[in-house]
């Protein structure tokens, strides 16, 4: 096999974003000639954290992996998972005395994939370094033979565009998750490694983040932290299709979904 395509879905928010799944996911795989899939899942929750049915239905739909973020840890009930599930992540720069793990390794149909799971540090809850925690194991399982695949879920665009740059050439890809919102800036970068700022969302698209747009307003003119409203309807696919070269493990290609 000369090259391998990789989806990488963006965070799939509350029941839109599962049911975009759920109707389109296995279609899309088809239709792109997937090898492998990456998803997002750390709002499938009502729009907040992971629950163990989220999890096995995102799997059963067709994803190979499942990242996270700073959300997964709002439901309690997926704790025992990240420990005993190794396609289920969280992020790697969290506390090793926190449940579960950052990376997996694995083969499938011939060809070695690995993903990393990052967040990022400004604006967000301070974790350790993500760009030392990512160099590290994305060079030793380069070095290996595998596709590294990273998800670096991050606020700041400026913190993103540098971990791009700081892994190309080590990584396959290197996308943005989190912010919700699908940027247009999708390139293949001088070391041969594919990169997005933001994937986007996976939910109701003409709202304010997948949320309830009324209650957004509220909240930025009363500055009253109402609770997001996560919204209810048909919901759409973001995410890429990024095509990648076995020898060389380069991407050669990065197509926005």
């Amino acid at each position: 096999m000369s090259d391998v395509k990789v989806l990488m879905i963006g965070d799939v928010s509350g029941d839109a974003g599962m049911g975009a799944l759920f109707l389109s996911l296995p279609s899309l795989i088809k239709k792109t000639h997937a090898d492998f899939v990456v998803v997002n899942g750390e709002n499938a929750a009502g729009g907040f954290g992971l629950s163990v049915s989220d999890w096995e239905k995102i799997r059963t739909y067709g994803a190979d992996v499942v990242t996270s973020g700073n959300h997964i840890w709002q439901k309690y009930e997926i704790y025992p998972l990240l420990d005993s599930e190794p396609c289920l992540l969280r992020p790697v720069n969290y506390p090793r005395s926190v449940p579960g793990h950052g990376y997996v390794a694995l083969e499938k149909n011939g060809v070695k994939w690995a993903v990393i799971n990052a967040q990022g540090r400004v604006d967000l809850v301070i974790a350790d370094c993500p760009f030392t925690a990512v160099r590290e194991t994305a060079e030793k399982l380069r070095k290996q033979g595998y596709i590294v695949l990273v998800d670096f879920h991050a606020e700041n665009a400026q913190e993103k565009e540098a971990m791009g740059f700081y892994l190309d050439g080590i990584a396959s890809a290197v996308v943005g998750t989190h912010t919700h919102v699908q940027t247009m800036d999708e390139k293949i970068l001088p070391g041969g490694t594919a990169y997005i700022t933001d994937l986007g969302m996976s939910g109701v698209q003409h709202q304010v983040i997948g949320s309830r747009s009324e209650v957004a307003v509220r909240r930025q003119l009363t500055q009253i932290p109402y609770k997001s409203e996560i919204c209810e309807g048909s919901g759409e696919i973001k995410g890429v299709l990024i095509t990648i070269d076995t020898s060389s493990l380069s991407a050669l290609s990065i197509v926005r979904i």
